[in-house]
């Protein structure tokens, strides 16, 4: 195919304008904002009509398709959880579409549960979470169709799986909070209009309680609405269901904390913390004693009890103090780990609920471990290990011994001695030591010639840790090199780390990207010739912005479901409640001069630019699919290079998560075939 000449279809251009404190900002491809116009579906088609006749001359695109498949077709387990006389755990056989959930009595036989791929024909509609009333005789279970961010819910009976005959829809960012058996705590908002996505900048989350076999439309309003207006409102109980427990937040950083004393009728919700500045939760409780994780006044969070009847942070008691490594923390068998983050990667900690410190717990390596959560009453917890050359593997770790047993080895076809993970240190363009994971095949020579995919996110305080990927194995077993850097904005290093890439301090996180992608080149992990990289979501803004600020660094860029018009963001869905990290054009002059001109959609221009594959899902709610056409219909024609921009638009696809293992394997060899074809790799 001849790149030079690929036949983008025509977009249309509109003389649309806005005004921000005088500057006048032209908009002209503001009409793909409306996702559901017919003229937005027939571009969207025939985008997709052009990246397939690209992707479809790739000699090997097949190939890598066919061996990822073989790849992926192995057994996947999650780690078991009790809930009444069953255990549960999720197992995919290999290459079904949707996990199912199973369910064993004692040493019994495991039998199916629940089956999502009888959901939907084509298996997009996915199982996002189920909720068990504490004697685990019923369950609610949601439903998301498409990938879609809003979720209908059902209630069945646990012994025969009957439905109970109540099913919530437009439920969205929520969670069941069972009380009893009776009903239960959700969260939803106010469902827009058909077709509408300008819903972010009037929408409140609102806490309802739902009481079994009543209508939805009589469900009883708890907290938010008109009174206490927030954005978003979660709620859950203590293991011994006394306390209902409520965080309220307007932004995705930060909460203020409410608990209700349920044992006590006509209790109210009382204030614990009014700081949105800060996350609190409450891990757990001994009768009226309350443990609470906070990084209020400990920007590195510490675990603190305090008394339900005096509940204030000044009466607040130290538990476990505030170290130099951000804490997070989960109970078991009536205990708690303390879970640290020391340089990204899982050091985890035993204590009583005396706070005495019972011993450090021997992980396998160095690595991620996450779970250790388990009713009060259960000896053992499932933890589940994984690095970049450790396939995700399931221990059980019994509480009074300390000793952790293999429980379920991954079945994946990947030698780990073959490989290896290191960590490095780089400086930013301020001096800033930035962590980073580089993974490569074992022998690898040097020469500044390996294909490389740097990966990264840099916001919302969200922590990279290192995970195993069946998907890079292709990459690594083909010379390649895969990178993790750990930019500031992320989580790894606390809530000042988070801070550092927030607002008028967001070009950090693009220097720490782009020192980076220098280090590596410098350290001839590779050359700019052979560099791609990729981010999704804020990490999708990251790579829109190396697009438009360095195009000369790399080679091949993958920005997927990003954030790409700064301008306009708050504006769309949940947009609204990123105004934290980012700042809003409305806010200032100041901050709307930065945004605008960071804000990747907005500083194209025309000239030579790297190859570019956007991906995003025409599902998607949550970032909705208009950052993404428009970065792509102004890149296309803003390119002046040979190299392609392509835009793959996932059907029947939301943000990410819920996509068919089918859906997950053709994007995946869709994106190496691109990167190896535009570097000039012969696979």
């Amino acid at each position: 195919m001849n790149i030079k000449n690929l036949p983008y279809p025509h977009t249309k251009k509109v003389d649309t304008v806005d005004t921000y404190f005088g500057t006048q900002v032209p908009d002209p491809y503001r009409w793909l904002e409306d996702d559901r116009a017919e003229d937005t579906k027939e571009w969207v088609i025939a985008e997709n009509k052009v990246t397939e006749n690209y992707l479809s001359h790739i000699p090997y695109r097949e190939a890598i398709r066919k061996q990822l498949e073989t790849l992926w077709n192995y057994e996947k387990y999650s780690a078991p959880f009790k809930e009444g006389n069953y255990t549960y755990f999720y197992k995919n056989d290999g290459l079904q579409s949707q996990a199912v959930l199973y369910r064993q009595l004692g040493d019994g036989a495991p039998e199916m549960f629940l089956d999502p791929n009888t959901f939907s024909k084509d298996g997009t509609t996915s199982m996002q979470g189920i909720d068990f009333t504490k004697d685990g005789s019923m369950a609610a279970y949601q439903l998301s169709e498409g990938g879609s961010d809003w979720r209908k819910v059902i209630v069945i009976n646990t012994a025969d799986k009957s439905p109970v005959g109540d099913t919530l829809t437009d439920i969205k960012f929520s969670g069941i909070a069972w009380h009893g058996n009776d009903g239960f705590y959700y969260s939803s908002y106010d469902k827009p209009k058909e077709g509408s996505q300008l819903s972010g900048m009037t929408d409140h989350h609102k806490l309802f309680y739902h009481k079994l076999r009543t209508p939805q439309s009589t469900d009883k309003l708890i907290f938010g609405g008109d009174a206490t207006p927030r954005r978003y409102i979660g709620a859950y109980l203590t293991e011994d269901e006394r306390f209902l427990v409520i965080t309220t937040a307007n932004t995705t950083t930060g909460n203020d904390l409410y608990f209700q004393d349920l044992i006590k009728p006509g209790s109210q919700i009382v204030n614990v913390v009014d700081n949105f500045d800060n996350e609190n939760s409450v891990i757990c409780n001994q009768g009226s004693k309350l443990y609470i994780l906070t990084n209020l006044y400990s920007p590195y969070y510490k675990l603190v009890t305090v008394d339900a009847s005096s509940p204030k942070s000044i009466y607040w008691k130290d538990f476990i103090p505030q170290t130099k490594n951000v804490l997070t923390a989960t109970t078991g068998g009536g205990k708690i780990f303390a879970e640290y983050l020391k340089d990204a990667t899982s050091l985890v900690e035993q204590y009583n609920m005396d706070g005495k410190l019972e011993r450090t717990i021997a992980l396998p390596s160095v690595g991620t471990a996450s779970g250790f959560g388990a009713k009060i009453e259960e000896k053992e917890v499932y933890y589940t290990f994984t690095n970049y050359v450790y396939p995700s593997t399931i221990f059980k770790y019994d509480i009074a011994s300390g000793q952790s047993t293999l429980y379920k080895k991954s079945g994946v076809k990947f030698d780990p001695e073959q490989y290896q993970s290191e960590q490095v240190f780089y400086p930013s363009k301020d001096g800033t030591k930035i962590p980073m994971i580089i993974t490569y095949k074992k022998g690898t020579v040097l020469n500044g010639k390996n294909p490389l995919l740097l990966y990264a996110y840099g916001g919302f305080g969200v922590s990279l840790t290192p995970a195993f990927s069946t998907s890079n194995i292709i990459l690594l077993e083909h010379g390649g090199i895969y990178a993790v850097a750990n930019l500031r904005g992320g989580g790894e290093y606390g809530e000042k780390w988070h801070k550092q890439g927030t607002k008028l301090k967001k070009q950090n996180v693009f220097d720490d990207f782009i020192a980076a992608a220098e280090y590596l080149i410098k350290h001839k992990y590779t050359s700019k010739d052979y560099l791609a990289i990729s981010g999704g979501s804020n990490g999708g803004l990251l790579i829109g912005a190396m697009i438009t600020q360095r195009p000369d660094l790399f080679k091949v860029a993958f920005p997927a479901v990003g954030v790409l018009d700064m301008l306009r963001y708050n504006k769309f869905t949940a947009g609204a409640g990123w105004s934290y990290d980012y700042g809003t054009a409305e806010d200032s002059q100041e901050m709307f001069e930065y945004l605008y001109k960071y804000s990747p959609y907005h500083a194209l221009k025309p000239g030579n630019y790297p190859a570019v594959m956007i991906t995003t899902g025409d599902h998607d709610d949550r970032v909705v699919p208009a950052h993404s056409f428009k970065f792509a219909a102004r890149l296309q024609e803003d390119q002046q290079g040979p190299a392609p921009v392509l835009i793959r638009i996932e059907t029947k696809a939301g943000h990410g998560a819920g996509k068919s293992t089918a859906q997950v394997i053709n994007e995946q060899a869709d994106k190496w075939a691109f990167m190896f074809q535009n570097i000039g790799v012969t696979w």
